[in-house]
């Protein structure tokens, strides 16, 4: 029995043992589609029809599932969130024939089935892949960086196909051209292996042998062959398919990205590094190769590729692939090359291939999938036989040249080959391949050959340049199966004997010991086993060990029963024999599924068990221990160490979390020789649990007996000691026993046994846990670790014999270092043994003291450090140095001269790359020091809980450097920069700002919430989806919202209002009310464009309803009784199709709602298409809307085209003109096709005409403008321009309305040269601007050149035009055209063609409507001498008409005999229309007041000139006109502000409805009223070239006479502002309580010609000026946070700012409240303190400060702490101090120094009642004084002195002078004593202790070696010392208070 305790020694203990089954089993039998497969499988089943019918069903399923079973597979990974958090749960996917089941689940959470999927034929391999998706398939350009999307998937593997489905719901299905043998996962896609059959022939002449591995990168790619690059067997490398059928791969992995095969043949495994191939390797194989083919070959390769594009493509795969080809066969490899041995076996067999490497199939090969199809059935009708003659081999090879080649695009590099064995055995191909680390780090390639029973493993590493890996020598573990423990970093083999045995690489750890299974040695040996479980236990005597022996920690043991405590009672429970008995024959057969550190074990018996594997350490003290110490060892040792440390901690029964720390130190200690048995403070470190096999190496059983070694083991006890000092024990005057045996312990000295493995080590060690436990006192998480860490230095330092280092411990623990007091002594020799690391230093690292010399400015030696362990050390110590000494290179490269990096010699090359990555760029906008530490330390991963754990005094100088950067923050800032300064504005603003397009969060928070009982009257207006919170803060004074939506409702009846005379009839009367509602129609008709304007972008449609359209409503009703009028009652005549229009207009008004963020789809567009064919007119607006809004191209190219042929006239200019407005400017190809096909003109001269719709045609001409926006392209003007002047065709055709093709022509050609001017590249001979000119003012018609001349020989029948140009058709076109041409070019030749005449004579042949085009284009024309002034719109009009001008408002005509004043008139009023119109242009979105107050000016006039007397001889009609001309204009310069002066003229023009009002007035004043609050002011108009040409279009100043009226305009042209409309409104909203809110914005503007850089005061919510007039916008202070967005740099920022819904988040400042609850500012805080000028902080009462802040902690800390209560007593004072406190941090802006106030206030008043046990508050007080006395503070603040922390108030200077007193105060009270004996090296007494470490820590007071060695005996006076000192850099203060006692005589101190 003894062996098998001994054995139980090294054992470690498995966790949690249960039993596995897939989880995917289970859901697969509940699928749905589980019993139906089943059922179909059973039907000729004879049971089906035997009398017991049921039994027999039910028996035959299960049978089925029986052999479902042996179909099942399953496999394990590491759960992956989709963030990218750790994730602890196991993922697992499950196949079973056509399911594949992908759950989720782990032992704490239940297991859920994730998704599952069904196909149509047996799955043979399913897999998890990630596919890169490379920047350039993604045509999102705004996708930032070089960063690839990885697409994580899953791939289902059938016969074939492939299916994969990605996490995101897309799913692809590949075809595979050929069978597929194995699917691996890469780094970059899949790789396939192609299957192939044994009994390949080779073919009779010597074939190319077809590529056996092919790669796919992503399900959308081809699948390509894979090439290998060979070292050059000639000295050239040469680049070639892999074709060998004898490599089979055996393993794949993605990092490092290797492929292992294993060759058949030469049964050796090779590794290969797989890569992408790079650009001139691609170029290689498709070359031709040079030498080595004859002709004959080129033929053969040619009929390769023909055969394999013959193959019909139906074909089933099931024939065996090619049996009549064959890779070049193992007889013919050895006759093919015997001079080609190479290094490696493979190799040779490549080289001897690559002779036979055709030509041909190198450049035609691989080509398409079709060419893949290896299927050879014999039905192939072209199928090449073996015994082909050489003449029709060739004739294939004409084939050839169809063939396009694939290009490889993976590539594998050989790195490794195992030695050749001396006996070749076949058939060793390992079974199991995986990569796994040892406990160090180092790599090792694992794999297990079953049929010898051996794990082979290599170890590998990066080559130093990490271009490549080297591989090492092979090391054999015997083992039948073995699986890497991932978690561990360890692997777990299953010995030939059944034993499960853990190894680190190649280094035995231990056996596993697994509760519930006996262990197979018990087993096996005994024929009639008794029943072993884990409780046996064996009795040795109690004498030695039950000093230790706490009860068995049963927990870890999960024993069947476990209550059950002596084995004597095992015997008589059933239950336990049964589940022994049971569990006896049962061994372990194999390991799957290892995933973290879980396994699975399968069990002989044929089932499963789970377990995991411990972990190495769970405390984090533990943890980090153990990698200093890992990282300062030798490997080697360094891995025994970890071995043994495992083993410790992991043996059965082994201790919990809470003393593992004193396990650690024991074993610890034991492996550096201590004899841990007699030491007295680990003697009593307290193990829960059972003893580490360490200490004992047999268990022992406590006796009943007790022994004497119990009493003492009392009497050390602390329980004892702390009962000594018991008041109790005074008061009854109990002697203090002494305990003998610790006597013992001092009298003899204890020597360490230097043959222990750390023996040589403990230097090194004690240095790296002195520099852990440093590390700890920079989180104050850590004190108790720091505490427990202190006793274990303590020991090593006395030993050691480190005086320095026992005093540095004494004064950072002064209670605790008095308690221990055993040595052990090291003899001298030893000494010798040990290491004597270079890097250590007689001195203690200390980093508060490196803090403290930095402050003070004094020279500082590099801080060493340990990479990876010390990393806060490393961030304070590189903060400080950047911050403190302004030294800018601290953290751009390696910090050599601050750190000094510490490693075992062997790794250094490997540490310094890993810094390099961390090297910090800094952005060029950092100016300031504080904001290059605030951007270093978020780029190497700081956050604010970080800040919050480091102690106060360090991090005080970066909590400064953060309130710095505060004030000031650039607006680019990442968003973890901006979280660690504390401005959750900013931070949220990158946030948002990182979200990909789509619907942000910002639509849901400033969504409106409508109350219930308004939606129901107002839910058809369709204006009910406007933003009501942000409209309410732009106009919160009026109601003017309210009444826009009154005017431009067309969804409820109208109200005619006529009264019945006494003379009419009943009958007249009804006619009377009914020709009334016509006219109100016509006005009713002309609201929805206007409303269109309103609601634009406003509604994000859900996609499972249909977009709600409001209905037009043309009723009325009748007061008095509310009558319901009707215009189809047949009494009056109304126009046929009257309201088409209109409801167009309507179906794009409603259309335009929806947002261009939305997320919509085909499917959706077409679900909205209505059923009654009467809405077909609304749907049609809706396609048009859908266009403007960019959604038209996503509709499906097959959509667009049912659409067009339905032939429906108004769904065709709605589509038409929607897709071309959504293709703006691409000269899409597609597009220009199909708008082609309805333009005769660019249609071929002989196509057949089509019969197109004149207004369809129309649409498509302007549709060809958008198109070719701006690109000047010479075919398309050329048609336009000759189009203008169409001639109307013979038999009638193009004879109507043809004004508007010709208006349409010249638009379109204006657009296509849009701003071109006279850089017509190539277009001079077309005379573009003479053309023009010449339609513009008539003349003859000149001859027309081009294709269509044919079309126009015979002139019109009906129209007499003769052969010169019909001016009144050509005018207005070729006028707007050379506008759009000109376009700001200010060509002063072109403007004088376009000026008005200035005869009478000439005036008399110009239309005076078209004197305002004309005006209007030569204003466009001149744009930089456009003024916003009355007297720069007259100075257009000419002399003759200024002369003998009426002015506008006259009463009485003057009569004249030579002039027609009529004419006079009207070209008066048209050209200044036409002038006022171009300043609404040019000033278009501005709210320019200037432009306004002249606007207005003539809007008035033009008004009182409608009632004036004279108006009769300007014509009320053009009166009208003009007048509307005026409104838009007026609206375009004020759009989207809402102004009341503007909406009181389109309110006052609403209300007309008689006399000359016709539908186009209507409209053009509704659309004024639109354009003025367009995107419920949300959005405002551009004047881009773009924009002033879309506006062109929408704004024509010839308005429709009736509504069916498209003449001289079409009126669908009327929608295309929405091109010219942009996102320009700034909504501030406050980031904490996510509303929007008013705050003061000052926007700066670049200087012009016109004015110098000006500022101005906004308060936003407000619309921005265009931006490219700005130069910077800011957020200004009092009241929130500054912020400033620098436009100089460019404008994007803001742009995406705005199209977001323009929300700029910005952060309340504390103490301060919004401008809504405070206008005025009256009530903020610092207000008050203005008002009462009382500098006693006592007026600050806690109840108020709910009016200052938001913050909930605040007002909680003021609730508890700031509250008198009832009976105060010395409260009172406590109470003051923190009100005052908490007013501070309020008032100076950073209430995150509350902590910081308090813990200094707490820390003095411990020190004042002497209660400091340890030291580290005053290091941190000291570091706090230090630094606001450091210069670089001080210079900081002479630079800005307002600012900063703790400035304005005397809580540091009274701290100071506290703790100054409480340590002069001890020290005339009798501390003097103490301190002089410890100068002197005596032990002063116990009771002083802690007071003296505080004072030598407050004063710096070297240590007593140090100033024995400074030479201070012979002082004789206070000069002589200060000179002596001075080299100690002891501060003066502390030296008057030393200098007493140095010099002994305080005379001394007079100099």
């Amino acid at each position: 029995m003894s062996d098998h305790c001994d054995e139980r020694a090294t054992m470690i203990a498995a966790g949690d043992l249960q039993e596995f089954a897939p989880r995917g089993r289970e859901q697969s039998r509940r699928h749905p589609s589980a019993l139906s497969l089943q059922l179909r499988r059973l039907q000729p089943a004879p049971e089906l029809c035997s009398s017991d019918g049921a039994a027999g069903l039910v028996g035959s399923l299960r049978e089925v599932t029986i052999h479902d079973r042996h179909r099942e597979s399953w496999q394990l990974r590491k759960g992956i969130s989709d963030v990218g958090e750790e994730v602890d749960y196991d993922e697992e996917l499950y196949v079973a024939s056509n399911v594949v089941i992908w759950s989720k689940g782990s032992r704490s959470q239940a297991s859920a089935m994730y998704k599952a999927f069904t196909v149509d034929s047996p799955v043979l391999q399913a897999l998890w892949c990630d596919f890169t998706i490379p920047q350039e398939k993604l045509e999102k350009a705004h996708v930032s960086g070089s960063e690839e999307i990885v697409e994580k998937c899953i791939c289902i593997l059938q016969n074939s196909c492939i299916n994969v489905h990605s996490m995101e719901g897309k799913d692809y299905i590949a075809a595979l051209p050929f069978q597929v043998a194995n699917v691996w996962p890469t780094k970059y896609g899949l790789l396939f292996e192609r299957s192939s059959s044994s009994h390949e022939v080779p073919p009779s002449p010597p074939r190319e042998p077809l590529p056996t591995m092919f790669s796919m990168l992503h399900p959308l790619d081809e699948i390509t062959p894979l090439v290998w690059k060979s070292g050059g067997v000639f000295g050239s490398s040469r680049v070639q398919y892999v074709a060998d059928h004898t490599l089979r791969i055996v393993f794949l992995s993605t990092d490092p990205s290797i492929v292992m095969t294993y060759d058949t043949v030469q049964s050796l495994h090779t590794v290969w590094a797989l890569r992408r191939v790079k650009p001139e390797e691609q170029s290689l194989v498709l070359k031709f190769p040079e030498q080595g083919g004859t002709p004959q070959h080129m033929a053969t390769s040619s009929s390769l590729t023909a055969h394999l594009r013959s193959l019909s493509k139906g074909d089933s795969p099931g024939g065996s692939p090619f049996q009549n080809y064959s890779s070049i066969h193992s007889q013919s490899r050895s006759s093919s090359s015997p001079n080609l041995q190479s290094r490696s076996p493979t190799i040779s067999n490549m080289a001897a291939l690559s002779r036979s490497h055709s030509p041909a199939l190198g450049v035609h090969s691989f080509s398409g999938v079709q060419r893949f199809n290896f299927s050879s059935s014999a039905q192939s009708p072209r199928r090449p036989s073996v015994t082909h003659s050489p003449n029709s081999i060739s004739n294939d090879s004409f084939l050839v040249p169809e063939t396009e080649p694939i290009v490889p695009e993976l590539c594998i590099d050989h790195l490794w080959t195992e030695t050749v064995p001396s006996m070749r055995e076949k058939n060793s191909q390992a079974s199991k391949v995986f990569i796994s680390t040892d406990l160090c780090g180092q790599k090792f390639l694992c794999f297990l050959v079953e049929s010898q029973l051996q794990l082979r493993c290599v170890k590998f590493q990066e080559s130093n340049d990490k271009s490549q890996l080297i591989f090492g020598s092979v090391t054999n573990i015997p083992a039948k199966d073995a699986s890497p423990v991932e978690g561990i970093d360890t692997l777990l083999v299953l010995e030939g004997s059944g034993n499960l045995v853990l190894y680190s690489g190649v280094v035995r750890v231990g056996k596993v010991f697994i509760p519930g299974l006996p262990a197979p040695s018990l087993t096996m040996s005994n024929p009639m086993p008794r029943p072993s479980t884990p409780l046996d236990s064996v009795s040795t005597p109690a004498k030695p060990l039950n000093k230790h022996l706490g009860p068995l920690e049963e927990s870890v043991l999960l024993s069947p029963v476990p209550e059950l405590r002596d084995s004597s009672k095992l015997h008589d429970s059933p239950y336990v024999e049964d589940c022994t008995f049971q569990q006896l024959g049962t061994f372990i057969q194999a390991l799957r599924d290892p995933v973290h550190n879980r396994v699975t074990l399968e069990l002989s018996n044929n089932t499963m068990v789970r377990i995991s594997i411990p972990e190495i350490a769970t405390s984090e003290l533990v943890k980090r221990c153990l990698q200093g110490v890992k990282a300062i060892l030798p490997k080697e040792t360094a891995v025994q160490m970890l071995v043994k440390w495992y083993n410790a901690y992991n043996a059965p029964g082994g201790p919990s979390y809470h003393s593992e720390w004193n396990l650690f130190v024991t074993c610890l200690m034991n492996m550096m020789g201590y004899n841990t048995e007699r030491l007295c403070w680990t003697r009593n470190l307290d193990f829960e649990g059972s003893l580490s096999p360490v200490i004992a190496p047999k268990k022992a059983r406590p006796s009943e007996a007790g022994s004497d070694e119990d009493w003492d083991y009392l009497l050390s006890s602390d329980y004892h000691r702390n009962f000594e000092s018991h008041p109790i024990a005074k008061a009854l005057r109990l002697d203090p026993l002494e305990v003998s045996a610790s006597k013992d312990d001092f009298s003899q000295s204890l020597s360490l046994d230097s043959s222990t493995l750390l023996f040589s080590h403990i230097p090194a060690i004690f240095f790296v846990l002195h520099l852990i436990y440093e590390e700890l006192k920079l989180n104050s998480l850590m004190g108790e670790g720091l505490r427990s860490l202190v006793v274990l230095l303590v020991q090593l330092a006395r030993d050691l014999k480190l005086e320095a280092y026992m005093d540095y411990y004494y004064r950072d623990y002064p209670a605790l270092v008095k308690t221990s007091r055993q040595t052990c002594i090291i003899d001298q020799v030893q000494t010798g043994f040990m290491l004597h690391p270079s890097f250590f230093s007689a001195e203690p690292p200390s980093i508060f003291q490196w803090l403290s010399s930095c402050l003070k400015g004094e020279g500082v030696q590099p801080y060493p450090y340990l990479p990876g362990i010390c990393e806060r050390s490393k961030l304070v110590v590189l903060s400080v140095a950047l911050y403190i000494l302004g030294d800018e290179s601290a953290v751009l490269n390696e910090a050599s001269h601050y750190l000094y990096k510490i490693t075992s010699g062997q790794r250094k090359q490997q540490m310094e790359q890993d810094d390099k990555r961390c090297s910090f760029k800094s952005s060029t906008s950092v100016s300031s020091l504080a904001e290059k530490l605030v951007l270093w330390m978020t780029s190497v991963g700081f956050t604010l809980r970080d800040l919050e754990s480091l102690p106060f005094g360090v991090a005080l100088p970066i909590r400064d450097a953060i309130y710095q950067c505060r004030e000031q923050p650039a607006s680019d800032w990442p968003e973890a920069v901006c979280l660690l300064i504390g401005r959750q504005d900013l931070s949220k603003q990158a946030w948002e700002g990182s979200l990909q397009k789509g619907k942000s969060s910002v639509g849901t928070v400033l969504s409106s919430d409508v109350p219930s009982a308004a939606e129901s009257e107002e839910d058809e207006d369709g204006m009910n989806d406007m933003n009501e919170e942000v409209m309410s803060l732009i106009w919160s004074e009026d109601l003017r919202v309210q009444e826009v939506r009154r005017l431009l409702q067309s969804a409820r009846p109208v109200r005619v209002n006529v009264v019945q005379m006494p003379e009419a009839s009943d009958h007249e009367y009804i006619e009377e009310k009914e020709n009334r509602l016509l006219q109100l129609c016509q006005r009713t008709m002309a609201l929805p464009v206007g409303r269109g304007m309103f609601t634009l972008f406003s509604y994000h449609p859900v996609p499972t309803e249909q977009l709600p359209i409001p209905k037009l409503n043309l009723t009325g009703r009748a007061p008095p009784r509310n009558t319901t009028v009707d215009l189809n009652s047949g009494n009056i005549d109304v126009p046929p199709n009257m309201a088409c229009w209109a409801s167009f207009h309507n179906g794009v008004a409603a259309g335009l709602k929806i947002a261009p963020a939305s997320q919509i789809d085909s499917a959706w567009i077409v679900y909205n298409k209505p059923k009654m064919a009467e809405l077909a007119n609304e749907y049609a607006g809706f396609l048009m809307a859908l266009g403007l809004n960019g959604h038209l191209t996503k509709l499906a190219t097959l959509n667009i085209h049912d659409y067009l042929t339905k032939g429906h006239e108004m769904t065709s200019i709605g589509l038409l003109l929607g897709v071309s407005a959504a293709k703006l400017g691409t000269m899409d190809m597609a597009i220009t096709r199909l708008l082609s096909i309805h333009i005769p003109a660019l249609l071929p001269p002989t196509s057949t005409e089509l019969d197109v719709p004149h207004n369809v045609q129309v649409a498509a001409v302007v549709g060809i403008g958008l198109v070719y926006q701006g690109t000047a392209h010479r075919h398309t003007a050329e048609v336009l321009l000759a189009e203008i002047g169409r001639p109307p065709g013979p038999e009638m055709e193009y004879c109507t309305d043809r004004e508007s093709y010709s208006l349409a022509s010249g638009l379109a050609l204006g657009m296509v040269c849009l701003g071109h001017g006279s850089n017509l590249i190539g277009m001079s001979d077309l005379n573009v601007p003479e053309q023009l000119y010449q339609y513009m003012v008539g003349g003859h018609r000149r001859f027309q050149a081009g294709m269509h001349r044919e079309k126009h020989k015979s002139p019109s029948y009906q129209i007499k035009e003769g052969d010169t140009i019909n001016v009144d058709v050509t005018c207005p076109g070729a006028t707007l055209a050379l506008a759009m041409i000109y376009l700001k070019t200010n060509n002063r030749s072109i403007a004088d063609w376009l000026k008005a005449p200035d005869t009478m004579y000439l005036l008399d042949f110009v239309k005076p409507e078209f004197l305002l085009l004309r005006t209007l284009a030569r204003c466009l024309i001149l744009w930089d001498d456009i003024l916003p002034n009355s007297k720069w719109v007259n100075s257009n009009v000419p002399q003759i008409i200024r002369e003998n001008i009426i002015s506008l408002h006259a009463t009485e005509l003057p009569s004249s005999e030579d002039l027609s004043l009529e004419t006079l008139a009207q070209a008066h009023v048209y050209i200044i229309a036409g002038a006022c119109l171009s300043l609404g242009f040019r000033f278009a979105g501005s709210e320019n007041l200037a432009a306004f107050q002249c606007l207005y000016k003539y809007a008035t006039d033009f008004l009182k000139c409608l009632s004036a007397p004279t108006a009769s001889i300007t014509g009320h009609y053009n009166l009208e006109t003009c007048l509307s001309v005026l409104l838009l204009a007026l609206a375009m310069v004020m759009a989207g502000s809402g102004n009341l002066k503007v909406l009181q003229l389109c309110r006052f023009m609403h209300k007309k409805t008689g006399g000359e009002m016709n539908y186009g007035f209507h409209l053009a004043h509704h659309m004024a009223l639109g354009l003025l609050f367009l995107g419920g002011g949300r959005y405002s108009l551009s004047t881009s070239n773009s924009s002033i040409a879309a506006l062109l279009c929408a704004l024509y100043p010839h308005f429709p006479v009736h509504s069916t009226d498209n003449r001289y305009h079409l009126q669908a042209l009327r929608h295309l502002y929405v091109l010219a409309a942009e996102p320009r409104l700034l909504t501030p909203v406050d980031v904490d309580s996510n509303t929007p809110c008013y705050a003061l914005i000052e926007v700066t503007y670049k200087g012009t010609q016109w004015y110098g850089e000006a500022t101005e005061e906004l308060m936003a919510p407000t619309l921005l000026p265009e931006l490219h007039l700005l130069k910077q916008i800011r957020v200004k202070g009092p009241r929130y946070w500054e912020l400033l967005i620098d436009l100089s740099k460019g404008t994007t920022h803001l742009q995406s700012i705005l199209s977001k819904g323009g929300i700029l988040y910005v952060k309340l400042r504390a103490g301060q409240l919004s401008y809504k609850e405070d206008p005025m500012g009256w009530r903020s805080l610092l207000a008050q303190t203005v008002t009462h000028r009382n500098s006693e902080a006592r007026a600050f009462k806690p109840e108020a400060i709910s009016a200052f802040t938001s913050d909930p902690a605040l007002f909680s800390f003021a609730d508890y702490f700031c509250k008198p209560t009832v009976n105060m007593g010395q409260k009172q004072e406590i109470l003051d101090l923190f009100s005052s406190i908490l007013y501070e941090c309020v008032t100076q802006e950073n209430p995150e120094m509350l902590p910081t106030y308090i813990a200094i206030d707490q820390a003095v008043r411990r020190l004042e009642r002497r209660e400091m046990s340890e030291t580290f508050e005053l290091w941190q007080m000291k570091l706090v004084l230090e630094f606001f006395s450091s210069r670089s503070h001080q210079e900081r603040m002479s630079r800005n002195p307002t600012r900063g922390l703790f400035m304005n108030s005397e809580f540091l200077p009274v701290m100071k002078c506290t703790i100054d007193n409480t340590l002069d105060q001890w020290l005339q009270a009798g501390g003097d004593v103490s301190l002089h004996s410890y100068l002197s090296g005596q032990a002063p007494e116990e009771s002083q202790l802690s007071m003296l470490a505080c004072f030598l820590i407050y004063h710096s007071v070297p240590t007593p070696g140090q100033l024995a060695a400074g030479g201070l005996e012979g002082s004789r006076n206070f000069s002589e010392l200060l000179l002596k000192l001075r080299r100690l850099r002891v501060p003066v203060r502390a030296l008057l208070r030393l200098a007493p006692l140095l010099l002994g005589n305080p005379q001394a101190m007079v100099l």
